[in-house]
């Protein structure tokens, strides 16, 4: 009997334990649904969680005084900018009429004192024209000569280089899918179909393979590599329903600052162990253990852990748990504190290094004593539990870049990166294919470095596509968009 009654309350445990786990899911998963939640602290949030910490602690423990910054760095308030001055501009000079060019007082002529200028926008709207490449020949009795024409990014396809820049940042930057670019180009009475313009897109990044290369290559130089993975739907024949691919952002340091993606099928080791074969550096991700073999003695590389991925944890235990969350929370954000600093300072990175032994440091070694004391007294299960066990297993990798100036916070950069295939995933919704996903990664590599060094991508992929097929390969690593410099612009 005695026995019974234990296995039922063992059974009566685990359903509990299920129930709760189910419903800690329902809520976030309604929590996303509603609104993008900020881990950021308020001003109410920081004072309160700073006087908790205050009372676990009986000792005076004032936050060290952080350099100021110039006053030039303090945000200033918002001004309206003037319109951009590079927009072509049309002039309209509005006068008065001949008849009231004179004084109805005197009779006099008036005369032109002075002119009020105002600026406004006008769209006009985008246009299509079709190029006649017209090729004359000449003759003789013995020879017949005929005049070359450019060539063509993809030869004898009805597509300049100037539409198929258009298609691919239309889809991969402001993430309009074909179908609606169909449309769009019915409205101007051309017919192309949606099939048509996914393969040129994969010609175009079959196009741009070497120079994907080359942007590999200049990743590998840098001194840390920031990387993690989301996922996209993959149609396959062989199944009756979607499955799951991975897209993987490789972020470079600031001397290399390309955004390289992958592709996989999976979200298996292999992947990543592949692409970054013969990589040694830091790299910066989360504790997906995949990783973890990246890290063992002899591979090169140094894991550097990111504190957005361990403060989220804290936030997720925050509702259920306010008293002790919010106190580390606070030291947290007292880390953070020294970064923004930093920033504002325009430290360089020995500078920050420094600032980090001096500041941050000491405010580590506080977190670390106060984290080794809720493990003893949260449930090793509960979200406080997952906060604690996350951020002392990663502890050491958390550490890392305190010891280096170069080195960010957290990994921030990468999920930046990810956040535009989240955008476009919502509205292209799938990958047609394994091919189509590494058509993708190629063509998304070089929209986001563009956006990272402020080149325009529609004038980078008209140009680079009209010149690369004669583009030296030795000289390749010019046409990267850091490097890029462009010629004569072409229709």
């Amino acid at each position: 009997m005695k026995k019974i009654v234990l296995d039922l309350a063992e059974q009566l445990d685990r359903e509990s334990s299920e129930k709760n786990k189910y419903a800690e899911m329902i809520r976030e998963l309604l929590e996303a649904q509603r609104a993008r939640k900020s881990e950021k602290l308020s001003i109410e949030q920081s004072g309160l969680f700073e006087e908790l910490w205050r009372k676990t602690r009986p000792e005076a423990d004032s936050e060290e005084a952080l350099p100021n910054a110039p006053a030039s760095a303090e945000k200033k308030r918002a001004a309206r900018r003037p319109l951009a001055r590079h927009v072509t501009r049309e002039r309209i000079v509005h006068d008065l009429p001949e008849a009231e060019k004179h004084c109805g007082c005197c009779g006099r002529d008036l005369r032109l004192i002075a002119e009020e200028t105002s600026e406004r926008y006008e769209y006009i709207p985008a246009a299509l024209k079709v190029i006649e490449d017209v090729r004359r020949r000449y003759a003789c009795e013995c020879t017949v000569k005929a005049a070359e024409k450019p060539a063509q990014p993809i030869e004898k396809s009805t597509a300049g280089a100037s539409l198929l820049a258009h298609v691919i940042v239309a889809k991969w930057a402001d993430h309009q899918p074909l179908y609606r670019q169909q449309q769009m180009l019915e409205r101007h009475g051309v017919e192309i179909s949606r099939k048509t313009m996914g393969g040129w897109m994969a010609q175009c990044a079959g196009l741009l393979e070497a120079l994907y290369g080359a942007a590999k290559k200049e990743l590998f130089a840098s001194h840390v590599v920031g990387t993690d993975d989301t996922g996209v739907k993959v149609l396959d024949r062989k199944l009756p329903f979607a499955r799951t691919g991975r897209i993987w952002p490789y972020v470079g340091d600031a001397r290399h600052p390309v955004i390289v993606y992958d592709y996989t099928p999976t979200r298996a080791r292999a992947g990543p162990a592949k692409f970054l074969e013969g990589y040694k550096g830091c790299l910066q991700a989360d504790a997906y253990s995949v990783y973890d073999a990246f890290f063992k003695q002899g591979r090169g590389l140094v894991e550097v852990g990111c504190w957005m991925h361990a403060r989220r944890y804290f936030f997720k235990a925050l509702e259920s748990d306010e008293t002790r969350m919010g106190p580390a929370l606070h030291l947290i954000a007292r880390l953070y504190r020294v970064e923004e600093r930093a920033k504002a300072l325009g430290l360089t990175a020995e500078q920050r290094g420094e600032l980090r032994r001096h500041v941050s440091a000491p405010v580590m070694e506080k977190l670390h004593a106060y984290l080794m004391e809720l493990k003893q007294q949260v449930l090793p299960k509960s979200p406080s539990g997952a906060a604690v066990r996350y951020a002392l297993n990663q502890w050491q990798a958390l550490n890392v870049y305190l010891e280096d100036g170069e080195l960010e916070i957290d990994n921030g950069a990468t999920e930046r990166a990810n956040r535009d295939i989240a955008v476009g995933r919502g509205n292209w919704t799938f990958f047609g294919s394994d091919a189509g996903g590494r058509t993708a990664a190629i063509l998304r590599t070089f929209i986001a470095s563009c956006k990272r060094n402020g080149v325009d991508p529609f004038a980078w992929f008209r140009d680079v596509l009209s010149r690369i097929g004669a583009h030296p390969v030795s000289r390749i690593a010019e046409l990267l968009p850091h490097n890029w410099k462009p010629i004569a612009s072409n229709t």
